[in-house]
């Protein structure tokens, strides 16, 4: 993520992101079978890995460690 975002920006990914992450909680709950929970536990680590990266993005815009 190296393009400039704005606050408003990066708060509207984040929400998204998070909404994208509880779908996808909700759905392996729901799953059965070894594939389907490898293929969600993936999808969720790649959907909370862009939440890291924006809460830090937004840290370093309101000045926060």
């Amino acid at each position: 993520m190296t393009e400039d975002l704005s606050l408003a920006e990066i708060e509207r990914r984040i929400q998204i992101v998070e909404d994208n992450l509880r779908e996808l909680q909700e759905q392996a709950a729901a799953f059965s079978g070894a594939a389907d929970e490898e293929r969600s536990a993936q999808r969720i680590a790649e959907q909370q890995e862009k939440l890291d990266q924006l809460r830090a993005r937004r840290a370093e815009l309101v000045g926060e460690e």
